[in-house]
């Protein structure tokens, strides 16, 4: 049967519209309590804010597993066809990975931050305060909940999540300015705004599934992978791939905060919050592309997959590339507008952030389409060997560079990152005879029917 990827393709962008609605606002408000805490703090005070959350993230996301990609991949069938008990496991399987790896991150983030503090760019007086900030690891990575809406579709609930945390940190943010508070009372403000949208997906993911019968007959006992050929090794493999992906945003921030100081560390971080923010709209094609990709694949609609993503491709990466021109004329305006002039040095930074961002948005479908055929394993070897290359000439150009040296060194990253993944899926391929060949599903694009 042949499968129609025109719908399909709408469908994602639907679904990246939805969230693009909330990201947008998320984007403003996330500029506003980064601005609100640049003016409070200065730059050697956001300095030392964005490297304690910048460390919770790293080892947040370095501990967690993705279980929200555990959940679409052995998910989708069983919920596709009804299979009660059997989409259960998957959730309860995904429930435990979450619960085990956050206890994990918390304990490694509090120990972290108490043995290496000056190492990571903080003074031993706020090595406390950065334990306490360690405690919101756990809800940093709700990933089972997120899996959950994203396959039932309900990317307008996800929206709301990440408007909810900034606006709890904005509004703390603003309190704290008010009251001249110290850089303690704004890590209370940021954990409490993580924590706030942790709880809104938890609640949100659980009304959904009792809206749809997928509670009842629920026990938390049982095999936990039974009937899921290679779980476990499908989850350490994207676990094992997120955890090298944070070595392009957190580790940064870290490296730069160790090597130049807290100051340098914050131009960088303001950097990457504008450039995120603009790369924004494209990036949010990925989490929309993912479901379709599952679905497809529970179908056995492989060559669909692959005129999907490239679609997808062909989209993000013409859309980045305008928001690219975008920074490079407007950019310097922007950041002395919002956050003031002492952060004007950023703008070269962001302008090679936001090219990095560039390069993995022309390439962001290949990796799902990798983990969606089967093939996390090879993803991972693909971004571990750019890892590597990448940590290990970090340390030299920032110190001869600064963070401009980072950025052009992330450029090139990303690049050898998309030309990697494309040789793994083209790889995959000739490997299984019976997929359709990227080639042909190339021009079928170019040449509709």
């Amino acid at each position: 049967m042949q499968i129609q990827t025109t719908g399909l393709l709408r469908r994602v962008l639907a679904n990246a519209g939805v969230l693009l609605g909330g990201r947008v606002v998320n984007a403003v408000i996330s500029l506003a309590y980064m601005a609100v805490a640049a003016r409070a703090l200065g730059a050697t005070g956001l300095g030392v804010l964005v490297l304690i959350n910048a460390f919770a993230q790293l080892v947040g996301d370095g501990v967690k597993f993705q279980s929200w990609q555990t959940v679409l991949n052995y998910g989708a069938a069983p919920f596709a066809e009804d299979r009660k008990p059997d989409f259960q496991r998957v959730v309860r399987f995904t429930l435990f990975l979450d619960l085990v790896s956050g206890l994990v991150g918390v304990l490694v983030g509090i120990i972290g931050a108490i043995l290496f503090d000056e190492e990571l760019g903080w003074s031993v007086a706020l090595a406390p305060a950065a334990a306490v900030y360690a405690l919101s690891i756990f809800a940093m990575t709700p990933a089972t909940p997120v899996g959950l809406l994203r396959l039932f579709n309900r990317f307008d609930l996800m929206s709301a999540q990440a408007a909810i945390s900034s606006t709890v940190r904005l509004a703390g943010g603003l309190a704290a300015w008010w009251l001249k508070a110290p850089v303690e009372m704004f890590l209370l403000v940021w954990a409490a705004g993580t924590i706030a949208a942790f709880l809104y997906l938890c609640g949100v993911s659980a009304l959904e599934m009792k809206r749809r019968d997928l509670l009842s007959g629920w026990s938390w006992r049982g095999p936990l992978t039974a009937g899921m050929p290679n779980a476990w090794r499908f989850a350490w493999a994207t676990n094992f791939s997120a955890t090298v992906d944070v070595m392009f945003t957190h580790v940064v921030t870290l490296v730069i905060g160790a090597v130049m100081g807290p100051a340098p560390a914050a131009l960088w971080r303001v950097g990457r919050q504008v450039a995120d923010a603009l790369a924004k709209p494209a990036k949010l094609l990925i989490p929309a592309l993912y479901p379709e990709l599952a679905r497809l694949r529970a179908a056995k609609g492989e060559a669909a997959m692959t005129k999907l993503a490239v679609q997808v491709g062909l989209l993000g990466g013409g859309v980045a590339t305008l928001l690219l021109v975008v920074t490079i004329f407007a950019g310097g305006p922007i950041l002395t507008l919002v956050m003031g002039p002492a952060f004007a040095d950023a703008q070269e930074v962001m302008v090679w952030q936001v090219a990095a961002a560039v390069v993995a948005i022309w390439a962001l479908p290949l990796e799902p389409m990798l983990v969606s055929l089967g093939q996390a394993g090879a993803a991972l070897r693909v971004r571990l060997a750019v890892c590597v290359l990448y940590l290990g000439v970090l340390v030299p150009v920032v110190r001869t560079w600064g963070p401009n040296g980072a950025g052009a060194a992330l450029v090139g990253a990303g690049i050898l990152m998309g030309l990697g993944m494309l040789w793994a899926l083209r790889r995959g391929y000739r490997l299984n005879p019976e997929l359709n060949s990227l080639d042909s599903a190339v021009k079928s694009e170019r040449n509709p029917d």
